[in-house]
């Protein structure tokens, strides 16, 4: 068995330079530096409604004349002078039914007066005669009583003919329909060729200089509303707040972003409450002349509040609002300061505030930044 060779002196050398060198790059390797902790994330409470509080209710914008014009008479509608959204002028035609039998029925009542009038002028020339006859005494008082009868019978049947004749004439007239007053059409419920009735619709007329807000709200939020002295009204009414001592505006989300809150020009509320809903409608008379705003659209009714009734809500940082589609949330950390998203009910945004209807309490905190939120949720 061969013994194994000693290492020579420049092997020595050799290997005592690589233990050397390595020793060195062990010495020199930077230590690891431990993981940064993630910044904490930036929140806020959502702050409670101050002093100017105010609480929204859903409303509909309504016309305070607006009027279904219906047929008074039977008829083919013969002629249709107006489609919906024409505006019209008071007295304006706006539709004719067939009045070829109503037409001919006034002819027959005038042809009955004038046959009246005509035995009223001879029963009046026999009793003048009559009445000559009896002064010579050639006939008794009997037979001038006869002549005054007749006389008076032709006289009241002349005038029953003259009102028949007046009420087919009327009738006649009632197959021309004209507008009531000035406004724009609405809807238009017949064509031609239909058959109007009594009491069916045939259009619909409303005066959009003259549109209010009519919304439902709680009782409890009423107090803060009648706290102005009312305006006298006269009897029979329902009282009027002024229009300077309230504070009561409108939102009307079809106008633009400038323009959407309204100050009523009076603003009513009804005496008598629903005995279901416990609420009592509230009217608030819309200035004239806002383009846009139409019968039957969505408002909404801002109160004054003391931030604890239903509709009064929480300000959070603009910039803490996300939304995704259809939906609106925020990011509430949890116990272990995870941002959970929660979806919230949306109001007014005054400056760099967001007002949340629904969702969040005063006091919670939210992010503030809700772009870092989601990030860092996922």
């Amino acid at each position: 068995m061969t013994a194994p060779l000693a290492p020579t002196a420049p092997h020595r050398a050799a290997i005592g330079a690589l233990l050397c060198a390595l020793a060195l790059t062990t010495a020199a390797a930077p230590t690891p530096a431990p993981a940064a902790a993630p910044a904490p994330l930036a929140t806020a409470p959502a702050r409670a409604a101050g002093g100017g509080a105010s609480a929204s209710f859903d409303g509909v914008v309504e016309a305070l004349r607006q009027t279904s014009i219906a047929a008074q008479v039977s008829g083919a509608v013969v002629q249709l002078d107006v489609k919906a959204g024409d505006r019209v002028r008071a007295g304006q035609l706006l539709l004719r039914i067939d009045a070829r039998a109503a037409d001919q029925a006034s002819l027959a009542s005038d042809a009955q007066v004038r046959a009246a009038q005509a035995a009223q002028e001879v029963a009046t020339k026999e009793y003048e005669r009559q009445q000559q006859l009896h002064a010579q005494r050639f006939i008794s008082a009997a037979a001038l009583d006869r002549a005054r009868a007749e006389y008076q019978a032709a006289l009241a049947q002349a005038q029953a003919q003259a009102a028949q004749a007046g009420a087919a004439r009327t009738m006649s007239g009632l197959h021309v329909v004209r507008a009531p007053y000035a406004g724009v059409v609405s809807e238009v419920s017949v064509t031609l060729g239909d058959m109007a009735l009594p009491g069916r619709p045939l259009l619909t007329l409303y005066d959009p200089a003259a549109l209010r807000v009519a919304a439902a709200v709680p009782q409890t939020a009423l107090a803060q509303l009648q706290a102005p002295a009312p305006v006298a009204a006269p009897q029979g009414k329902a009282p009027a707040l002024a229009p300077a001592a309230t504070p009561v505006r409108v939102e009307l989300a079809t106008l633009p972003a400038a323009e959407r809150m309204q100050t009523p020009r009076a603003v009513q509320v009804l005496p008598a409450a629903d005995a279901a809903t416990h609420t009592v409608t509230v009217r608030a008379d819309l200035a004239p002349g806002l383009a846009g705003v139409v019968p039957g659209q969505f408002a909404r009714l801002w109160l004054p509040s003391d931030g604890t009734a239903r509709g009064a809500g929480v300000w959070v940082p603009a910039g803490a609002v996300v939304r995704r589609a259809e939906m609106a949330g925020v990011y509430v950390p949890d116990a272990e300061g995870r941002p959970l998203l929660r979806q919230v009910r949306l109001g007014r945004t005054q400056g760099s505030e967001v007002e949340v209807l629904s969702g969040v309490t005063a006091g919670e905190r939210v992010a503030v930044d809700a772009q870092a939120a989601a990030a860092r949720s996922r």
